[in-house]
């Protein structure tokens, strides 16, 4: 397979706030561009930090005092789903469309039985290319 460099696969279309953002804008920015992450950058457009969904558990976990708000009011209740048979493409391919890191891996008696994360996929990917180095 050719060499795919990251200038080939990057995305240019940045979404930036300042370090002195409110967190509840940047949430609404991100929300309202589906990303899962903002790039913080000072006035001289450099790398200062980069604020994610992931950062978003914390900002609630540490919330004083707690809101108290039960997961249903924002959980998503219309869940695409995998099953243990379907191809490594059709799940990629699934995750693109709907722009989804996480999918649940279901069997019809079961129940969930797994799930399949974007790291997954990337760790798929880089064992069945030889690794660099080798």
């Amino acid at each position: 397979m050719e060499d795919v460099f990251v200038g080939q696969l990057m995305s240019t279309a940045l979404h930036t706030v300042s370090s002195d953002t409110l967190v509840e804008e940047a949430a609404q920015k991100m929300l309202e561009n589906d990303i899962g992450s903002v790039v913080v950058i000072g006035s001289d457009n450099q790398l200062e930090g980069i604020l994610t969904t992931t950062d978003f558990v914390k900002v609630v976990a540490e919330r004083q005092p707690k809101d108290e708000t039960p997961v249903e009011t924002y959980m998503t209740t219309d869940v695409i789903t995998a099953t243990a048979q379907d191809s490594v493409r059709d799940i990629s391919d699934a995750m693109i469309k709907h722009g989804f890191h996480h999918m649940p891996v279901v069997d019809e008696t079961e129940g969930v039985i797994g799930m399949v994360s974007t790291t997954d996929l990337t760790a798929y990917l880089s064992h069945i290319q030889t690794p660099s180095p080798s």
